[in-house]
């Protein structure tokens, strides 16, 4: 344990307490810690609310470039504060056990002006602005910025405020406790609220190691649900979404939050399944509050008008998100659901001479299945580039690999010593693989490892093109809507389907979401 371990934090007197708490349990475990305070864009700028910055991680970006500089080992932050989606090569080390995860009202004279027409409350979240107004319609809500003490201080220096909102957690972690105080048990927290999150590099596994030993099962969990919940409903940190899980007598609940920014509106959900069957909790949830009309609750921040308007049929995370080009809209929705089929015991009963793996639904269902010591798979035959590296990272080496299934047939049927092969598969998909290799005399053993089920959505009519990544995504957008505009595709195999439909296709040079979005760029870009 000789290595030092740098603990990156703002310098704000609640990040502080929390580095120092992460830096006390670590030093009682026998780790050396060195705290490294570093300000954050969201300490920089406090003259406009966090939602009109137009950014996420407005609290982590600095201390996330730091760690990717070798400047820290690990960055301690307030979970609710994190992106949904980190930033490649860094992973969440541990989550702390939770604090209290409400919200609180510290108002300056006394309540009763929660009963009349006219107050004044404030905050900088537009979650808590939607919730207020949702509840007292007539209140003003304005803008509140700053740490702790100095947004304490905003309220007692103006006098026409009545009071504002704060998170609990926050107040009883540097020791402030107001009389003039009031549980607000009916608002949703944000997602993670009350939680501490430890990051860190994916490579360095002696930080990870010992971080690990600081986390709080029930906490990851909840927090985890709650976090895929707000990412599934496209929500950056500040938008107007709640969302708390907790878990009871084997039991776990989710409740779930979506508002328009003056309140009035909101679609929620209250959701309980057993603890080891929540896998589709937050997903599930989503899809509920989406079909009853959520998305169009969402804020439109988005300050420039676009030229083009495209549909992705597929979610795209946040830095897919910041490659589409400035002039373009996209509205991403996954046109596909997968859920993991239950795979028999008796398949792995042996290790398996040669398996086919096409794509990483396979990867994370046989995870989900299988403990990772019991896939045993000699000869490893992979679909994609991104498939192979699931596979390598979570399973073993891969033998061979081809950008689409019909390329990677031959290679198979050349390489194998036995004419056997397993091949982990969809309830959709091409018959080309198999049937070639059933031709020349191989004998395929298909296992049915997830359900792909087609989920169309109602496209506008003056969308100028979609995007498509499989043949089953265009089947799906073609059963509750028209070809409309241009198709771009993945691969040629997904062109062969939208060219059953679409007057003008074009494909991408790379089978990645990424190369899809350039294609699509590219075009519109210069028109």
């Amino acid at each position: 344990m000789d290595k030092i371990i740098r603990i990156g934090t703002r310098d704000s007197e609640l990040a502080m307490w929390q580095a120092k708490t992460v830096q006390h349990q670590l030093e009682y475990l026998g780790y050396k810690t060195k705290l490294i305070s570093i300000k954050a864009t969201g300490d920089l700028v406090l003259n406009k609310p966090i939602y009109e910055m137009g950014i996420t991680g407005v609290f982590t970006r600095n201390l996330d470039i730091a760690m990717l500089n070798d400047e820290i080992d690990i960055a301690v932050h307030s979970l609710k504060d994190v992106p949904t989606i980190l930033p490649e090569g860094i992973v969440q080390a541990a989550v702390l056990k939770r604090g209290p995860s409400e919200d609180v009202l510290i108002f300056k004279d006394n309540e009763e002006f929660m009963a009349q027409k006219d107050a004044i409350i404030a905050t900088g979240s537009l979650r808590r602005k939607a919730q207020w107004l949702q509840r007292y319609p007539s209140h003003k809500v304005v803008g509140l910025r700053g740490n702790v003490n100095t947004r304490l201080q905003k309220i007692k220096d103006n006098e026409d405020w009545n009071g504002g909102i704060f998170a609990a957690a926050g107040l009883k972690r540097i020791g402030i406790e107001p009389e003039n105080l009031v549980t607000l048990s009916w608002m949703i927290p944000a997602p993670a609220q009350g939680a501490i999150m430890i990051s860190a590099l994916e490579k360095d596994e002696f930080v990870r190691e010992a971080c690990g030993k600081l986390n709080h099962e029930e906490t990851e969990i909840c927090t985890n649900v709650e976090r895929k919940f707000l990412n599934l409903l496209e929500g950056g940190c500040s938008a107007p979404i709640g969302a708390l899980c907790y878990i009871n007598d084997e039991e776990i609940t989710l409740k779930g939050i979506i508002l328009s920014e003056d309140g009035t509106s909101k679609k929620e959900i209250n959701k309980t399944v057993k603890l080891r069957k929540h896998i589709y909790l937050a997903q599930d949830a989503a899809e509920f509050i989406i079909d009853r009309g959520g998305k169009k609750l969402m804020s439109n921040f988005d300050k420039f008008e676009k030229k083009f308007t495209l549909c992705s049929t597929k979610k795209l995370t946040v830095s897919q998100s910041k490659l589409v080009h400035e002039d373009i809209k996209v509205d991403d929705s996954d046109f596909i659901k997968v859920r993991f089929s239950r795979i028999p015991q008796p398949v792995l009963k042996k290790e398996l001479e040669n398996v086919i793996i096409t794509s990483k639904n396979t990867v994370e269902s046989l995870e989900t299945n299988f403990s990772l010591p019991e896939l045993q798979f000699k000869n490893i035959y992979c679909v994609g580039r991104r498939t192979k590296a699931l596979v390598e990272k979570k399973i073993g080496p891969v033998k061979l690999t081809a950008k689409n299934a019909k390329k990677l047939a031959p290679l198979v049927l050349k390489d194998i010593k036995s004419k056997e092969v397993t091949y982990f598969t969809s309830s959709l998909r091409l018959d080309e693989l198999p049937s070639f290799l059933e031709e020349n005399d191989v004998v395929v053993n298909e296992v049915e490892a997830y359900k792909t089920m087609l989920s169309p959505l109602k496209v506008e009519d003056d969308t100028d093109g979609i995007l498509f990544y499989s043949p089953s995504t265009v089947q799906s957008y073609m059963k509750g809507n028209k070809a409309i505009g241009i198709a771009f595709c993945i691969g040629e195999t997904t062109a062969l389907e939208a060219k059953k439909y679409f007057d003008e296709v074009k494909v991408a040079s790379l089978p990645t979401v990424e190369s899809v979005i350039e294609l699509a760029n590219l075009h519109f870009a210069k028109n």
